[in-house]
């Protein structure tokens, strides 16, 4: 990045992980270099698409909904507060160190301390999004009680990372709603990383956190959420 860069943004950013995660070490630095600034905006770019998409679903209503990317070890980028989703562009995003400090004058989505969460926890996760879709709503109000909906023997269960086969039980674990970001996170700490959860969890009566290794695994997980939710939602209704 350079002094075009948006508002909101560092004029220069710090290098992202891309060289070392995709294998670009080998190549000459400046080879490198341009390879990593593609890959960088490429994943900004899926990321303003993906959330043009989500709105058009209707699942970031007012300015609902939040989205981050991990640049590196020490960098995400975040979506500012207040801003409408379903508009979203490179203005509507800032960067942020890794433990959510903000590095403009810019302010972040209130819940970013639970995208920071999902980053330390777990290291592969490169993309965060948060949506407030009806399926996931609802959805999550219905299992409160429960604290968890088991899904199982559902073909679409193999989109989520490292299932190959629908004979397979996950669960998607559902905490209480809280304004305040702290014992929020202690709630969802338990099941970030834990086996047979999926890449994801529900916030009582507010929406659904997906995450994956890139933007597009994330919307892909988003996707698979909100058809296995509808589906579950369709079976309760069902005679």
């Amino acid at each position: 990045m350079n002094g075009d860069a948006p508002p909101g943004w560092p004029a220069s950013l710090p290098r992202c992980h891309c060289a070392e995660s995709r294998g670009l070490a080998a190549f000459p630095a400046t080879l490198a270099r341009a390879v990593e600034a593609a890959i960088f905006n490429a994943e900004v770019a899926a990321l303003i698409e993906a959330a043009h998409d989500f709105g058009a679903r209707g699942w970031t209503p007012a300015t609902s909904g939040n989205y981050s990317l991990r640049l590196n070890r020490d960098t995400l980028l975040m979506t500012r507060s207040g801003v409408d989703k379903r508009r979203l562009d490179s203005r509507g995003l800032m960067a942020m160190t890794s433990d959510g400090k903000p590095l403009t004058e810019a302010v972040p989505s209130a819940e970013a301390a639970l995208h920071v969460q999902i980053y330390r926890s777990l290291p592969k996760a490169r993309a965060v999004l948060h949506v407030h879709s009806p399926a996931a709503t609802v959805a999550s109000r219905r299992s409160a009680a429960r604290r968890e909906i088991v899904l199982q023997n559902y073909e679409l269960l193999k989109a989520f990372e490292g299932v190959e086969t629908h004979s397979v039980q996950l669960s998607i674990p559902v905490v209480a709603n809280h304004q305040d970001m702290e014992p929020l996170a202690r709630s969802v700490a338990p099941f970030l990383g834990r086996p047979g959860y999926c890449p994801g969890y529900l916030i009582e009566g507010h929406g659904i956190y997906a995450w994956g290794a890139s933007v597009a695994d994330a919307a892909r997980h988003l996707d698979a959420f909100d058809f296995l939710l509808n589906c579950e939602l369709l079976e309760t209704r069902s005679p």
